[in-house]
Parts: C-alpha cells; sequence; structure tokens
C-alpha cells in the first residue's frame, strides 16, 4: 500500500527517489557518451539499481530517453520563465533569458548535448525535438514587441532556429569562443529579432 512506511518513507517515495536514481543516470550517460552508450543494463548498473526497479517506471530503454529528454527540456523551459518575469527592459530580459539558458546547456554541457544534440542521433527523440521547439519559439514570441502575431511568429521560429544552431556548434566544439562572447552574441541576435518588422 503506498501509504505504509519504512524507515521514514512511503513506498511512492521510494519509487520516486529510485525513477530519480534512473532519470540522473540516463543523464549522465546520454548527455556525457551520447545514445549508443544508453542501454536499461548500462542505465541500471549507473544508477546501482536492479532491471527490476527499471520496469517499475519505465517501459523501455526508449520511454527512459524521452523523459530525461522532457525533463531537461521542462528545466530550460521553467529557466526562461523565471528569467523574464516581472523584467521590462528588452535588453535586460533578452540577456536574463540568454544567461539563464547558458547556465543550463552550458555550465551542465550533459543537458545541452541532451536538449540539443541527442534528438540529431537518436530516433527515440527525433520527434520530440521537432514538438519542443514550437514551444519554445511561442515563448519567445511572447517577449518580441514588433510586428502581428504571424510576424511574431516567422521571427520566434527563425530565432529558435539560429539559437540553436549557434548552441549546437558551441557544444560539439566546432564553434570555439569565449561563454561571454557566446552570451553578448545571442543576446544580439534575440535584440536585433524584436526590432525586425514583419508587417
Amino acid at each position: 500500500m503506498p501509504g505504509r512506511t519504512w524507515a521514514g518513507t512511503t513506498l511512492d517515495d521510494r519509487k520516486a527517489q529510485r525513477r530519480g536514481q534512473l532519470l540522473a543516470a540516463g543523464l549522465d550517460l546520454l548527455g556525457t557518451d551520447g545514445s549508443a552508450a544508453v542501454s536499461v543494463r548500462a542505465v541500471c548498473r549507473h544508477a546501482k539499481l536492479t532491471e527490476r526497479y527499471f520496469y517499475e517506471s519505465f517501459t523501455d530503454r526508449e520511454d527512459l530517453v524521452a523523459a530525461v529528454y522532457e525533463d531537461v527540456g521542462e528545466q530550460a523551459r521553467q529557466a526562461l520563465v523565471e528569467a523574464v518575469c516581472d523584467e521590462e527592459d528588452p535588453r535586460r530580459r533578452a540577456e536574463n533569458a540568454v544567461t539563464a539558458f547558458v547556465e543550463l546547456m552550458v555550465d551542465d554541457p550533459r543537458k545541452g548535448r541532451v536538449l540539443l544534440l541527442a534528438p540529431l542521433t537518436d530516433p527515440a527523440l527525433t520527434q520530440r525535438g521537432l514538438h519542443l521547439l514550437p514551444a519554445f519559439a511561442a515563448m519567445i514570441g511572447e517577449q518580441l514587441s514588433h510586428g502581428d502575431e504571424t510576424g511574431r511568429q516567422l521571427v520566434a521560429i527563425g530565432l529558435v532556429g539560429a539559437l540553436s544552431n549557434v548552441f549546437i556548434a558551441y557544444l560539439d566544439g566546432t564553434l570555439r569562443v569565449s561563454r561571454k562572447r557566446l552570451v553578448e552574441h545571442c543576446v544580439k541576435l534575440v535584440l536585433g529579432a524584436d526590432a525586425f518588422d514583419t508587417h
């Protein structure tokens, strides 16, 4: 029964803790060594849990990979929402949003690789990546002040594509710039997009 306790924790608490361990292991493997490193056995070994506990929370390897991806995506969404709330100045909003995204994606590059690189190689994430981008575009579109609704949507979609490719190049090592310059460039992209008149 979920309500029963053992050593001060309920069965649901322990199940949630084990799920968290498996997600952390999945993030570490997927974000460090890529899709090929993620198998049920490898995740269980990394989490120091048996396969019985894996299947308690996930139906298969693809289910875990999707959950890791969605968890990181939600962290990114939340970081961006918190970064722009209560800030009226467009430049400060852009700086806050870019800085928050860099802190999440670059300071912990595992998360950046999961969110931006893994969907390029893991079939379990390809469609999910396509679903997440419109959500980020919609969020950016809400922050733009110029143009009509369709114009803001066009700019936001283009901006998400541009920013995604800059971060992908930074994370995979093809773009070698300082973190400071990365942030400055992305802020310019955001501010430039907002000034773009799409009427």
